[in-house]
């Protein structure tokens, strides 16, 4: 017998989709591709078998509850109900954008092609989810915690983020902004700030660091130091660095790397009169404008996401 709670299905497009969308028809995807030199049968492959598995899943979830279909990129206005159950079809990417709206309902993350994705958010293959779905609605999976991150703006507007947060200019110009943290203050210039989750921690800031470290290593200042440990998911503190800081006159750059949390909160003051934006998890398109006189303040959020394990 179904169930009268809502199981809500996040999906994608497929990059063939994508194709079509733009140039209206398969022959044409299928010619630009093959000019490039790529190969199209891959994009088939991976077409098939992300249908098959929706399919499949949404099959699943209708034996035993109500089922919505979402397109990820309606995300943003999507009024989710206390008690959905979120199900997310796709990398992982689609389940850190997911989660970033939800406000405690559990998310499962569903690997559609197991030899394409390696998953670590995603725990269940479509063939599972027959299984899994009543011990979710009767709440007998584990739930594992997610800690996210929150900037909140001086002009009310508020976003939040699963992986991390990017603070800087929209374009590839220098950011100008004031730092402060706890007692500690500066005015920069560099590329913008990445501020990371627990869960964030293996991602962006794992690139940068990785990146200041080699060029260290270039330079003769070698370290035993590979990259920066991963991060618990439910850790409450978040970790941040300064891309590419440039010390000048007008601009410092000590206050390049470190934490943040309850005890020691993060503001930044926006010294960019345009094309200054906040954005969470890679998503540009869904971003703040930070432009001059707008203070963001960066902590730790109230919300906590949920994943089903």
């Amino acid at each position: 017998m179904a169930s009268d709670r809502k199981v809500v299905l996040v999906t994608r497009h497929t990059r063939i989709e994508e194709l079509i969308a733009r140039f209206h028809t398969l022959e044409q995807a299928r010619f630009y591709v093959e000019h490039l030199g790529a190969d199209f049968s891959d994009y088939v492959a991976e077409h098939v078998n992300y249908l098959l598995a929706r399919h499949t899943v949404e099959a699943a979830l209708a034996s035993v509850a109500r089922v919505q279909l979402l397109d990820r990129g309606f995300l943003p206005t999507y009024l989710f109900a206390p008690d959905d159950v979120v199900v997310a079809l796709g990398q992982d990417g689609i389940v850190a954008n997911t989660l970033k709206y939800l406000d405690g309902q559990p998310l499962v993350g569903v690997n559609p092609d197991p030899r394409r994705h390696d998953g670590g958010l995603l725990p269940f293959r479509p063939a599972e989810v027959t299984a899994v779905m009543p011990e979710i609605l009767a709440h007998r999976r584990p739930l594992r915690e997610v800690t996210m991150a929150q900037a909140a703006l001086s002009d009310g507007q508020t976003l939040f983020a699963v992986n991390d947060l990017f603070i800087g200019p929209k374009s590839h110009t220098s950011a100008r902004y004031e730092l402060q943290l706890g007692g500690q203050k500066e005015t920069q210039s560099s590329s913008g700030i990445i501020v990371s989750t627990g869960l964030g921690s293996t991602a962006w800031m794992t690139s940068i660091v990785t990146g200041s470290l080699g060029v260290a290593r270039g330079l003769g200042l070698d370290s035993e130091i590979r990259s920066t440990p991963a991060m618990p998911w439910d850790a409450k503190f978040l970790r941040f660095a300064v891309r590419e800081p440039f010390p000048s006159i007008a601009s410092s750059a000590s206050l390049i790397f470190g934490t943040t949390d309850q005890e020691a909160p993060m503001s930044v003051l926006s010294l960019m009169p345009e094309n200054g934006v906040i954005f969470s998890d890679g998503i540009e398109s869904d971003y703040l404008a930070f432009n001059s006189g707008v203070r963001a303040t960066i902590g730790i959020a109230e919300r906590i996401g949920y994943l089903v394990h």
